[in-house]
């Protein structure tokens, strides 16, 4: 059986850690937060989260995770992604961005990701970049090709077809490469929701969805911000649009503080608390001195749970993920 390798957050975390808050405190400071890593840490003022959704959705998916947030006393901006192509839509962010004072936590989900990897290189005002089940691709690489990476996603079912074949086509009459798509309903809840909400909110959810133009799948990136900017990631364990393992390795790649947590790719939707929870220690900087994704030094299985040892001797025990 594989075990969580990161700490997830609330909702993945059943079991509470195992030492007292002094054994933290004696462990020291992350070396991220001692090198200042993000805004609003030691500062006094609270950064602007701006929230960046995906394809097939809108900025209502947000609407839990701006409730949080503003609870915790941070300005928020759930702001439109227009989905019409990777260079349009990260220069529409670009420019939002530059209309926004202060320290920035900038956040993705799905799509969204490849556009604040794009959107906020060279902006000194986003100190943080949060990746939510997202897209955080290289330069040169497109969304398309690294949701095909390893398998996962069940966009398709057949790799030849031109079109992936969960999504339907809407003609648009500038020629056979300007379509936009969205999910067909019938498929909608598995590939999205992977079937953890009822009927109804994803039927509701399907009927709403945005269509997002092909390019913003088929445009490659031009510029990388997370080469430059600290980034959280949060893996859903359960991802069904761009799988896994690739949020995995994407995590990895970009040498992300990693969480995951047993969701489908839509985790805004179903885990609202977790996506609030890393998007809250992005904006603090804390680090936490993990075990790096895919290590298996010092984790030991005990009745389904792992124990991992991290810096200064402190034990987190997560839970198993599901098969």
């Amino acid at each position: 059986m594989r075990f969580i390798r990161h700490v997830s957050a609330r909702r993945s975390l059943p079991l509470a850690v195992l030492v007292p808050a002094a054994a933290l405190m004696a462990a020291g400071p992350s070396p991220a937060s001692e090198s200042g890593g993000s805004a609003g840490s030691g500062a006094g003022t609270r950064p602007t989260v701006v929230l960046v959704h995906g394809a097939w959705a809108d900025d209502s998916g947000w609407d839990e995770v701006i409730r949080s947030l503003r609870a915790e006393g941070y300005p928020v901006v759930a702001t439109a992604n227009p989905l019409r192509g990777l260079t349009g839509d990260s220069a529409y962010l670009a420019a939002r961005l530059k209309t926004i004072e202060g320290p920035v936590v900038l956040v993705g989900h799905s799509y969204g990701g490849a556009v604040i990897t794009n959107a906020a290189a060279g902006n000194p005002n986003v100190k943080s970049l949060v990746y939510i089940a997202a897209f955080a691709p290289d330069k040169g690489e497109t969304a398309l090709e690294l949701a095909a990476k390893y398998p996962g996603s069940r966009l398709t079912d057949d790799p030849d077809a031109p079109l992936p074949t969960a999504l339907a086509a809407i003609p648009l009459g500038g020629g056979p490469a300007d379509v936009d798509t969205y999910i067909k309903p019938d498929k909608f809840s598995d590939v999205f929701l992977s079937d953890r909400l009822e009927a109804g909110r994803s039927a509701a959810l399907a009927a709403r969805q945005r269509p997002a133009h092909v390019a913003t799948s088929a445009e490659a990136t031009r510029a990388v911000a997370w080469k430059t900017i600290p980034s959280w990631y949060l893996v859903a364990t359960d991802d069904r649009t761009i799988g896994t393992d690739n949020l995995r390795f994407m995590a990895e790649r970009a040498g992300s503080t990693t969480v995951e947590v047993d969701a489908p790719h839509a985790v805004l939707e179903t885990d609202p608390d977790d996506v609030t929870d890393l998007v809250l220690r992005a904006a603090h900087g804390s680090r936490p001195a993990l075990a790096a994704t895919g290590a298996s030094d010092g984790v030991t299985a005990l009745g389904g749970v792992a124990v991992l040892a991290v810096a200064g001797g402190t034990a987190l025990v997560v839970r198993s993920r599901r098969a």
